[in-house]
């Protein structure tokens, strides 16, 4: 019997992939590491995903939406190759194909596109640079209410970051986040109901990818 899986919004949840189970999905040599899950295999989902090398899924359709970030290796489908640091959108009602000849490790999101959110497209972030000293925000997505970006804090940072209004997701990408609650390595996934006006720190230089306003309700 399913049961759903961190689908309290108003609840504090932290996932570290690095000691979360990886479980097999329908297609063999793809592996999920589910983060928050309306049903079995549908509904509003958020998964780390894992590829073997040569893995693929059959043509299949996404009525409510996909949205990605490729965090290692090159993914694909019959639209192109994507590497490490790309982030796309599948608008509801798209079909593709996907697969990864290398292998590869991604950031999964399923059915939390907004009404008249329909514009497909790909962010390749790897020219993305920091300024020595200072936070970074690279804006990703806007629609409706709903923001998604990229956000770089230095070493040693001790800041509110105006861009966190309230309820929000969170996946550390790289270095050592620390705020009231605990510290987080890189592979940690966040979400909080209430982190505005907190203050983030860290340890060395850490880039998270941040997401607002998608919940159901929002």
């Amino acid at each position: 019997m399913f049961v759903p899986l961190n689908m309290d919004f108003g609840e504090a949840v932290t996932v570290d992939s690095a000691s979360a189970y990886w479980l097999p999905s329908p297609k063999k040599g793809v592996y999920r590491c589910p983060l928050e899950r309306q049903q079995a295999e549908e509904g509003h989902a958020t998964s780390l995903v894992r590829y073997e090398p040569g893995s693929r899924f059959s043509p299949h359709a996404h009525p409510g939406g996909e949205e990605i970030l490729v965090l290692e290796g090159t993914f694909s489908d019959e639209n192109g190759d994507y590497k490490a640091g790309t982030y796309l959108r599948n608008p509801p009602g798209t079909r593709h194909s996907p697969f990864s000849e290398q292998g590869c490790k991604l950031l999964v999101k399923l059915n939390q596109f907004r009404p008249g959110d329909s514009r497909r497209f790909a962010v390749d972030t790897r020219p993305w640079c920091c300024e020595p000293g200072l936070p970074v925000e690279l804006p990703l997505h806007s629609f409706g209410g709903e923001y998604t970006a990229l956000i770089r804090l230095p070493q040693g940072a001790d800041t509110c970051l105006p861009c966190l209004d309230g309820r929000v997701e969170a996946l550390v990408l790289a270095g050592t986040l620390l705020d009231a609650r605990g510290r987080y390595r890189a592979g940690t996934w966040l979400r909080r109901p209430d982190w505005h006006g907190d203050k983030l720190m860290t340890a060395q230089d850490t880039v998270l990818f941040i997401k607002q306003g998608h919940f159901p309700g929002s």
